[in-house]
């Protein structure tokens, strides 16, 4: 059985989707009416906008969740038996199984995307990847560092690498016990808050009562939430863990593991980069993974 998954931030990158845009009119449709909806050319900042606008969370969510939906609506729902996405790859996710419509989908990545940055803004944090370092002694790290202020695990991505967040004394103060704790590498990332935090409570509300106005339906396809790391297709129980998912832990790794155990045992990646497919090698060696984000990525599935 086969899963469509979705990436999330940090996959982006200059010039993404151009080709896509070009190539295909349902997929161009798309792109120009979310400008449109947005009220500002996302287009522009994805094809020739620079890093640095692009690594703006405002921009950068709402560029690779119309990315990955603009390659989603060529490959179509034909034998995808569950999906899901990391942190923003979520949204993407839900509004390919039929739960968001698109332009509810786009309107709450965009909100979320500007209240997590305005977030970051309020309560400065950061976050690291911790590689290499047995789960068992994540634990003892996060108690240590934890004397320097709030920090917990952020993403559990594949076994022995885990993104931590938190305050930046706490978060630096981790980086350098890591290694005492068996970590084989230990680094501080560039962004601009610390997602996955109780950091991220300010936009908590917010995106709640956001989330209160759109009318979310019953999943047509099973949904393995990143809070929960279970299939989930009931309305109340992805809303609620939309908003769980902001200050609580990416449970990557167990929702990769959960799917294979519901069967799945093809990963497909629908979107910027490669990244996911590296994290579910790692995760698991026997399922197979394969990837959409070029025109010549697509060539060899749609005629």
């Amino acid at each position: 059985m086969k899963a469509f998954i979705f990436p999330g931030q940090g996959s982006q990158y200059c010039g993404m989707a151009k080709d896509v845009y070009e190539s295909y009119p349902d997929a161009r449709n798309l792109m120009d009416r979310a400008n449109q909806l947005l009220g500002y050319s996302i287009t522009d900042i994805m094809f020739t906008g620079s890093e640095e606008e692009l690594r703006k969370t405002k921009f950068t969510q709402p560029a690779i969740f119309l990315n990955s939906m603009a390659i989603a609506s060529i490959l179509g729902r034909n034998d995808v038996a569950m999906t899901a996405g990391h942190s923003l790859g979520e949204y993407s996710a839900l509004c390919f199984a039929g739960a968001l419509d698109f332009e509810d989908a786009l309107h709450i990545v965009s909100k979320r995307g500007e209240l997590m940055q305005h977030a970051g803004e309020k309560n400065p944090g950061t976050m690291a990847a911790i590689i290499g370092m047995p789960d068992s002694a994540l634990e003892g790290l996060l108690t240590e560092a934890s004397s320097e202020g709030i920090v917990q695990a952020a993403n559990f991505n594949s076994p022995g690498q885990v993104v931590i967040s938190g305050s930046v004394s706490a978060v630096r103060k981790a980086v350098e016990l890591a290694p005492s704790k068996g970590a084989r590498m230990a680094k501080e990332l560039v962004v601009s808050g610390a997602f996955h935090s109780p950091l991220m409570k300010p936009a908590e509300e917010e995106l709640a009562a956001a989330l209160e106005k759109i009318d979310i339906k019953k999943a047509q396809i099973p949904v393995c939430m990143n809070a929960v790391a279970q299939p989930v297709t009931e309305a109340d129980a992805i809303r609620r863990n939309l908003v769980l998912q902001l200050t609580s832990s990416v449970l990557w790794t167990q929702s990769v593991e959960e799917m294979v155990r519901n069967g799945i045992t093809s990963f497909v990646e629908v979107g910027p980069q490669k990244v996911l497919q590296g994290l579910i090698k790692r995760i698991d060696k026997t399922v197979g993974t394969s990837g959409f984000d070029t025109v010549s990525d697509m060539q060899s599935h749609v005629s």
